[in-house]
């Protein structure tokens, strides 16, 4: 196997500079120079980019505004995580709103027990959130270690017993999730260096913004690393996966805890941003709200996990603005709230699937 073979992957144009793509997946085969290197470097100068975009144009929107920033924000670090899962890794799963609400619970416990401990400082909240990466982490071991030998339908029935199990858990143990009404922590103030009128919506979207930028520089470098390879090896051909010396189960058990956690970040920053979470807010529609926007965004695609969040914030306002600004009667404006977004969700997927295959990312590469 020979070093002219052509690369997708390549540093250098031309067809005479890397390796085949069998040779970039069997372990112990240098891959091509230079790559690792300059594609961190790449992504890292589009996120300062993106971030001081995003910055400017926080300093010029209105709370409400730069709340649904941050919103966009928090469901971009779910649906980066969740792509990789779905769209590299060819596996199937219902249950991220229940990751998410383990991700929030365990935020709201944290802050909770500091609070009543009256301990105070800037490192509590970061804390919180790596604690939520962490046990939803675990739990996504859990989950991926019972589902590494299930496929398609099977695999999306377990984890939709988990979109299910979560909430009902968090009603069983009211004691120490506080049923229904879920649970309440100490609002995130600005630093005081900011001044003392500095928009507390504007440090919250702030602070989400560094969650996706943060996870999507880490899951930009993933996909382009051995290991996201591996990933695309498998969801493609297993027996030629295996055959090239990867492990299946491990790498389909690690990209379940890679995406679990970043549902875990994201249920946190999710959290943060009312100081409240119950229940209520992570119920299986959320699931179904999640998987839709990945693949109307573009499956596979980061960028396509973009266009998810976007759509995703901007459809579960729809009935809220419509219900403000349109005057209907009590019971259907109730009807509405609770069923037009996912019926919007489905018939935008469904135009979608038909006219974009690859979703709006597809699209847009298309038209560009």
């Amino acid at each position: 196997m020979t070093a002219t073979q052509p690369s997708d992957l390549s540093p250098v144009d031309g067809p005479a500079a890397a390796p085949s793509p069998l040779r970039r997946l069997l372990p112990g085969v240098p891959g091509p120079a230079r790559t690792g290197g300059s594609t961190l470097l790449r992504h890292l100068v589009l996120v300062v980019l993106a971030g001081t975009v995003v910055v400017l144009v926080t300093n010029q929107l209105e709370p409400y505004q730069n709340l649904r920033v941050a919103r966009v924000c928090a469901f971009l670090c779910v649906t980066a995580g969740y792509t990789v899962l779905v769209g590299l890794n060819g596996q199937l799963s219902l249950g991220h709103g229940a990751l998410m609400a383990t991700g929030a619970y365990t935020v709201a416990l944290v802050q909770q027990a500091f609070d009543e401990r009256s301990v105070q400082g800037r490192w509590i909240l970061p804390l919180s959130l790596l604690l939520a990466v962490v046990v939803t982490a675990v739990a996504g071991l859990v989950i991926g270690l019972a589902a590494a030998r299930l496929r398609g339908p099977y695999l999306a029935g377990v984890t939709l017993a988990v979109a299910t199990l979560v909430p009902a858990i968090t009603t069983i143990f009211t004691e120490v999730f506080n049923g229904e009404q879920g649970l309440r922590f100490p609002v995130e103030t600005p630093p005081a260096f900011l001044g003392a009128y500095f928009q507390p919506e504007r440090w919250l979207a702030w602070i989400a913004l560094v969650a996706a930028l943060l996870t999507m520089v880490l899951m930009a470098n993933l996909v382009r690393s051995r290991f996201g390879r591996s990933l695309r090896a498998v969801r493609d051909d297993e027996v030629a996966a295996r055959l090239a010396g990867i492990h299946l189960a491990r790498t389909q058990v690690l990209a379940f805890v890679v995406s679990a956690a970043c549902a875990g970040l994201g249920g946190g920053v999710y959290a943060v941003l009312t100081a409240t979470v119950a229940p209520g807010k992570f119920s299986l529609d959320l699931s179904l709200f999640l998987l839709m926007a990945i693949v109307i965004g573009g499956l596979g695609s980061l960028a396509g996990a973009v266009w998810g969040a976007i759509l995703l914030v901007a459809l579960q306002d729809l009935p809220s603005l419509i219900t403000e600004n349109v005057a209907l009667p009590p019971g259907l404006a109730q009807r509405l709230e609770g069923n037009l977004a996912l019926a919007v969700f489905g018939l935008i997927l469904i135009v979608v699937m038909l006219v974009a295959p690859g979703g709006l990312q597809g699209l847009a590469r298309r038209l560009g």
